[in-house]
């Protein structure tokens, strides 16, 4: 599935793109994705041009991520990279194939200038330096943001919030400190991270 939404009722003042990637069980099933509704909202209240595009396996996984390299014409334009996969530590899992991020950095290497990849929380972000750096360092990633601990709610909420915040000003030390400011006991509870 691939869905790209842009309203033209505010003006952005960073005119930031977010391409997510979302793991589905049946690419071809209509599902029910709670991500869709935020999205759209993004692109209703702040203006934020967003494509959504579902995964089911390891190949349309990478194939989603191919087209997203080497064809989407906008792809200077995303300043967030969405990813709504399972996972915990350094391995996401799609499809019962387990992705270490060493390998997600390897197809993004020396892709992903001045990007920030961010996880919902469905995958528990907890990595060591040493991962963490080695991913930055081969695709060239401004940062990785998401979501440490395992909670029952989805963290799309939170999520919006920080894309919206990061929409409004372009420095995201700055937008992780309001994104505290506002909502200090929910990135607690989460376990927001920002790796950098």
């Amino acid at each position: 599935m691939f869905r790209s939404f842009k309203f033209g009722f505010l003006k952005n003042m960073n005119n930031h793109y977010i391409y997510c990637l979302e793991e589905v069980a049946d690419v071809e099933a209509a599902n029910n994705s709670i991500i869709l509704p935020a999205l759209e909202n993004l692109a209703l209240h702040y203006g934020i041009t967003n494509v959504y595009k579902t995964c089911d396996s390891i190949e349309t996984f990478e194939e989603s991520l191919s087209t997203l390299l080497y064809e989407d014409k906008h792809f200077k334009d995303y300043a967030i990279i969405y990813l709504v996969v399972k996972g915990k530590s350094n391995q996401i899992n799609i499809g019962n194939y387990y992705f270490s991020f060493e390998e997600i950095a390897e197809l993004f290497e020396g892709k992903l200038n001045d990007k920030i990849v961010h996880f919902s929380n469905l995958f528990q972000l907890d990595l060591e330096e040493e991962t963490f750096q080695y991913f930055l360092d081969v695709t060239g990633a401004k940062a990785i943001s998401g979501y440490s601990n395992r909670v029952p709610i989805l963290s799309t909420i939170l999520d919006n919030l920080f894309f919206s915040i990061y929409e409004e000003d372009d420095d995201m030390f700055s937008a992780v400190e309001t994104l505290f400011e506002k909502q200090y006991a929910l990135c607690k509870s989460l376990g927001f991270r920002l790796y950098y």
